[in-house]
């Protein structure tokens, strides 16, 4: 026990602490034991901590020490004692590490149990309140560490649970932390070594340290890292608690990846694809990065080097011996090794997601709609890359707007004499299907990939062709207009000389807005259509500046009017230079540039619509 020469010194916790205590000491759960899960999962960090510093500090108290972890229990004094010999801790670490908790966290932990369904034992650690669990089982807790520093001095911190705690030096000449524990009355059976030994099995098997119990010379835990197991002697539970321990996000991930290789590169990975794009506000995980291990030391936690950027939602861990001991964090990014690791992990990964999409194509679809985003985006960002990314892009397309269909799947239906694959860009997946530029190609039951998110227009800068096939945008193709629908009679269009009438006075009202106005020969049930005039900017990058923010005109198309719509044959009707006849013209031109999502102020267009409606309305 702690004997100190000194008053100790009194804090009180914050508010939300207080409430975080009084929920733990007080809530009736069956998953009580996960306070030891997360007792020893610190304990494990502190040691992985040390083994850190003592690659390039060898002035470390009791370096010779063995790293491990050594449980005790006294049945009689129902108490438990767990010792690691670690990195430990300093009077000022003490006070930060267990003497307050992150307000967010708290306040988080706070909101989550208010959900009278949720399973409380898993929300244990998500909020970085692992340490107190501890008061679930405990009737007082003493907390004595000497840090790793030859010339810190050793400290305890003590509570109960209640409203404060204390701090004060310590007598402790070992390096690492000692947690004591006073169990309660209902929770004696975690003063059992069978007990104990059982939690361990369950949850902590992996941890790769020794897990003495009692005076046993033989650790209770496998100590081998899960990632350098054998697959056959891992189960499926087993893949599931590691994800959940790593990350801390209790969804079950979409798939693992268990990779053992000597060659190119001698290393391990157990990586995960997440169930979820967004990051759970509990996750543990921060930041996007692998973790790196050389020789089972954790050399960085966030390594970003080690697949290319649209693979960063991949969880999980590498180890690799390759990598030299001493080597630093700073200094991993500039190892000749790393392009080989990321070039080997790259082509798993790949292979695992064309697998899942071959094999299991609702499970694809479930990755896509969560991941595809990262995908395009690889392809915006590195075009090299587009032959990689090329078999794992989804789309939805006119003729089957709700199913996800590959590029390859788009190829095998071409219909005869089909050269191109063919796209439409749009606002949303619904609205685009009413596209003018569509009309055609419903009409001869082409297939048209449906481009309706913000990034397609930047993975379009990178995506031009697949295998022999480009890829062309509806609104600039060039198509056969002589082939006419059998199920589609031909309405009688405007004489020409009144046609070409009404086409000058669009010109008079529109004059600098439009590069030319003329008849369409594609519409059969749209009033008008904006199109480019040749030698302009593509449509993908007028949208790619759009969305950037970027300074740019109203880009001046070409009006193509349908001869044979009746908004026109009335319009032409109207007294020729009429208010009436203008407003009507400049809202025709306003919703084709809405529907092309160009408009550069839609709020404007309201007055103008409200005089259409009043004029209507008068001449009822």
């Amino acid at each position: 026990m702690t004997d100190t020469a000194h008053s100790p010194e009194q804090f009180s916790f914050k508010a939300e602490t207080k409430q975080l205590l009084n929920i733990l000491i007080h809530s009736l759960y069956k998953d009580r034991e996960v306070f030891l899960r997360e007792l020893l999962s610190n304990a494990s960090d502190a040691l992985n901590r040390l083994r850190f510093e003592m690659v390039t500090n060898h002035n470390v108290l009791d370096s010779a020490a063995e790293l491990n972890i050594r449980i005790t229990v006294d049945k009689d004094a129902r108490t438990l004692v767990i010792q690691d010999t670690g990195i430990g801790l300093t009077h000022d670490e003490m006070i930060e590490n267990l003497g307050t908790i992150a307000q967010s966290g708290a306040r988080k932990f706070l909101d989550a149990t208010k959900d009278q369904k949720t399973d409380f034992a898993q929300l244990i650690g998500q909020f970085g309140v692992g340490f107190y669990s501890v008061f679930m089982v405990a009737e007082w807790v003493r907390v004595t560490s000497h840090s790793f520093d030859p010339q810190a001095e050793a400290v305890s911190w003590y509570a109960t649970g209640d409203d404060t705690y204390q701090i004060e030096k310590a007598e402790m000449s070992e390096r690492g932390t000692r947690i004591e524990i006073k169990l309660k009355e209902d929770a004696a059976e975690f003063a059992e070594e069978h007990r104990v030994k059982n939690i361990i099995h369950k949850h902590s098997d992996y941890i790769g340290f020794p897990i003495y119990v009692g005076e046993s010379k033989d650790a209770v835990n496998k100590q081998t890292s899960l990632w350098r197991t054998s697959k056959q002697e891992v189960s499926a539970e087993q893949y599931q608690e590691f994800y959940r321990q790593t990350t801390l996000d209790f969804e079950e991930p979409l798939t693992h990846i268990h990779i053992a290789t000597d060659a190119p590169v001698q290393l391990y990975a157990l990586l995960y694809i997440p169930g979820k794009a967004e990051r759970g506000m509990f996750s543990s995980r921060k930041e996007d990065g692998l973790k790196l291990y050389t020789r089972n030391i954790l050399i960085d936690e966030y390594n970003k080097d080690l697949l290319p950027e649209y693979l960063r939602f991949v969880q999980g861990v590498v180890d690799s011996e390759d990598l030299p001991l001493n080597v630093s964090r700073e200094t991993v990014q500039s190892s000749g090794l790393m392009p080989k690791l990321k070039k080997v992990l790259t082509n798993q990964v790949i292979r695992e997601l064309e697998n899942i999409a071959k094999n299991n194509t609702e499970k694809y679809n479930a990755f896509w709609q969560e991941f595809g985003l990262y995908l395009k985006q690889g392809i915006a960002a590195n075009p090299m890359e587009t032959d990689t990314i090329n078999p794992l892009l989804r789309f939805k397309t006119n003729l089957n707007p709700e199913a996800w269909s590959s590029l390859e799947d788009y190829v095998s239906r071409l219909k005869e004499g089909q050269t191109e694959i063919f796209y439409i860009i749009g606002e949303d997946p619904k609205s685009v299907l009413r596209s003018p530029h569509l009309e055609y190609f419903h009409s001869q039951g082409t297939e048209v990939l449906l481009l309706t998110d913000p990034l397609d227009s930047f993975m379009l800068m990178g995506l031009r062709k697949y295998k022999e096939f480009e890829l062309k945008n509806v609104a600039q193709a060039d198509v056969d207009t002589s082939k006419k629908s059998q199920d589609e009679p031909e309405a009688e269009k405007i004489a020409d000389e009144d046609f070409n009438t009404l086409i000058e006075r669009f010109k008079e009202v529109l004059g600098e807005n439009v590069a030319d106005v003329r008849a369409s020969t594609r519409l059969s049930q749209s009033v008008s259509r904006l199109t480019d005039p040749d030698g302009t900017m593509n449509p993908e990058l007028q949208r790619v500046y759009k969305y950037l923010g970027k300074e740019y005109e109203i880009p001046k198309k070409v009006l193509e009017l349908n001869p044979s719509h009746p908004m026109l044959k009335k319009l032409l009707k109207l007294e020729s230079g009429s208010e009436l006849q203008n407003v009507i013209i400049e809202q025709i031109f306003d919703s084709a540039l809405l529907v092309e999502g160009l408009h550069p102020d839609p709020s404007s267009i309201a007055a103008r619509v409200q005089q259409i409606m009043e004029a209507a309305l008068a001449n009822q």
